[in-house]
């Protein structure tokens, strides 16, 4: 359903149905086929109520489509910290490659970096594994996609607050940066002081309520059989998130007090947007280990009995 109001649904609707699809073949034997029927049938019902209305006028569908894949907007708006904003600092691909080319780049490039994930969920249809998806998808379709804008990475902090009571370490450290990423538009909107405010207010409650900075062994960060090629893990990971603190609370600080060098007006947003694409794509790799290297549930529902 909501996929039919803005295509920014997509980072959230895989993972959906990867689930259900999933969950509906793994109980096929037992009444899982007419599961996945009821679906279809729920999910088609739905479109076409939504639809209907536009579909007196082959025209007027076309602009409802295109209001929700505004694709005449570009690649990305001003400086968001993903992949192709990030490049663009050094290779022009606005400029470089058609329109049409880059809709294909992303689109080739959203759909490898979220197909493992996609896989892996259909396949072993897990709570665990969906909240992983959620984040894994959401995260590639902000990096990745065609016409994406700051405020986007919400759609992927979402999913993340659904594990930071299990893994509040990796989801605070996540969830800071996903902020500081929205910088430049929370100074043009006024509301430097409330980051400030807020971004302390978090960071204070996860360290002391959920003590997300105590719980950073191999086993709280559930990379046990990633331990040997990372020694002292819990160490390089104490070390790794005050350094990323400090250098968001530099950053934050010279884009207030300072200005930039006339013949680089546009430095210190360009700073952020490379810092936090470094952080995201970490944070990628991450969350798709998590997923991709959890052992698959075997159940006997796939057996005939």
């Amino acid at each position: 359903m909501a996929l039919n109001y803005k295509q920014m649904e997509l980072y959230h609707a895989l993972p959906f149905f990867c689930y259900l699809f999933g969950s509906c073949l793994r109980n096929l034997k037992n009444g899982g086929l007419k599961q996945l029927i009821k679906i279809t049938l729920v999910v088609l019902i739905s479109f076409a109520c939504c639809w209907l209305p536009f579909l007196t006028s082959f025209e007027q569908s076309l602009q409802v489509i295109r209001r929700i894949f505004p694709v005449d907007r570009g690649l990305f708006e001003d400086k968001v910290g993903n992949v192709w904003c990030s490049l663009s600092v050094i290779l022009k691909v606005k400029e470089i490659l058609s329109q049409q080319t880059q809709i294909w780049l992303s689109f080739a490039a959203t759909l490898l970096t979220i197909l493992p994930t996609c896989v892996k969920l259909t396949i072993d249809p897990t709570i665990k594994g969906f909240k992983f998806a959620l984040i894994n998808c959401s995260l590639a379709f902000f990096l990745f996609s065609f016409h994406v804008h700051e405020k986007s990475i919400l759609l992927a902090a979402i999913p993340v607050l659904l594990i930071l009571h299990e893994l509040p370490f990796m989801a605070t450290w996540f969830l800071l940066v996903s902020t500081f990423s929205m910088l430049p538009l929370l100074l043009k909107d006024g509301l430097l002081l409330p980051y400030i405010c807020t971004s302390l207010a978090f960071l204070l409650v996860t360290t002391k309520l959920l003590s997300a900075f105590e719980k950073v062994s191999v086993e709280d960060l559930l990379l046990q059989r990633w331990s040997t090629y990372i020694p002292q893990l819990p160490r390089v990971a104490k070390s790794a998130f005050r350094l990323s603190v400090i250098a968001m609370a530099t950053l934050s600080l010279i884009s207030v007090a300072l200005n930039p060098p006339p013949q680089l007006p546009h430095l210190f947003p360009v700073l952020v947007s490379l810092f936090s694409c470094i952080h995201f794509l970490m944070f990628l790799m991450y969350f798709n280990i998590l997923h991709l290297w959890e052992p698959v549930v075997q159940r006997q529902l796939w057996k005939v009995k």
